[in-house]
């Protein structure tokens, strides 16, 4: 295999051999994603802030789901893949409802020509917030999920969009799980940064249950 410069966090024009190249010589060192002819490669986030919001976030999707009843499967930097087209490897995913289950234990990566694209993709932006809600936003919409969160680390804050037809739209409630609010998960957000998860999750578990 010949040996190809590896730049991380920027997006370069590669054909789809350019890019299985550069993720095998990048190895398990971060994230990849292919869309549109250009390849991006990150670095595995190592900061605190970035890790906190991941977990608290997709707790309390598990959580919401849980007290629901909602059928959920979510997974951790699952790589998504339909071959030659488009790959992504978003912060965290679900599938929800009557397609649960529909991956089998056993799955590597996701072949996309095989099963659906998760109903929910989140991102965590806390230095890819442009990136996040540019071309990875346009990459979500081509592969057909149905909603698309991005964390804004930042600012406590959550941009939603309902995707639909390859286009996509800002919502403050989500569609695939009903009745969740934007602003009890930014809640949940600023929370955390003040008190511990343990304290947050406890809080939130008494607002599901209200």
């Amino acid at each position: 295999m010949q040996s190809i410069q590896i730049s991380t966090d920027i997006w370069i024009t590669a054909n789809w051999d350019d890019y299985l190249d550069a993720i095998a010589q990048f190895n398990e060192k971060g994230k990849s994603y292919f869309y549109n002819h250009q390849m991006r490669l990150e670095m595995s986030p190592v900061g605190n802030d970035h890790a906190q919001d991941h977990s608290i976030i997709t707790y309390a999707v598990h959580l919401f789901a849980g007290v629901n009843n909602i059928d959920l499967n979510g997974n951790d930097n699952c790589t998504y893949r339909k071959t030659g087209i488009r790959e992504a490897q978003p912060d965290a995913s679900f599938y929800i409802g009557e397609t649960a289950n529909i991956v089998p234990w056993g799955t590597g990566i996701v072949d996309l020509n095989q099963y659906p694209p998760p109903h929910l993709v989140i991102e965590i932006a806390n230095t890819s917030l442009a990136d996040d809600t540019g071309n990875k936003r346009l990459l979500y919409e081509d592969m057909g999920v149905s909603e698309y969160w991005i964390v804004d680390v930042q600012k406590a804050e959550i941009l939603a969009f309902e995707i639909a037809n390859q286009g996509s739209q800002r919502i403050r409630q989500s569609q695939v799980l009903p009745g969740l609010e934007m602003a009890l998960l930014e809640a949940v957000l600023q929370r955390s940064r003040q008190s511990n998860h343990g304290k947050v999750s406890a809080w939130l578990l008494a607002q599901l249950q209200k």
